[in-house]
């Protein structure tokens, strides 16, 4: 990813990606309060806990990414 006209790179594509990736994580964990709520609703214990396994997956994953990137921003 460039700015501009200049030739080097503020944030590596690989940097980037991981970014991108993090943030689509980060919004799909908030969406899931949303589906646990609507769950709720509809009186399904059963989806309010698959809801809720899939939001703690999103959220190891979100935390290993972070881990993941800081060790590639430190190496640029």
């Amino acid at each position: 990813m460039t700015t501009g006209t200049q030739s080097q790179q503020v944030v590596s594509n690989l940097e980037y990606d991981w970014l991108t990736v993090m943030q689509s994580k980060a919004e799909a964990l908030h969406a899931y309060d949303k589906y646990i709520q609507d769950a709720r609703e509809a009186n399904s214990e059963e989806c309010v806990e698959l809801f809720n396994r899939l939001k703690q997956t999103e959220a190891e994953q979100i935390r290993e990414i972070r881990q993941h990137l800081t060790k590639t921003m430190s190496a640029s």
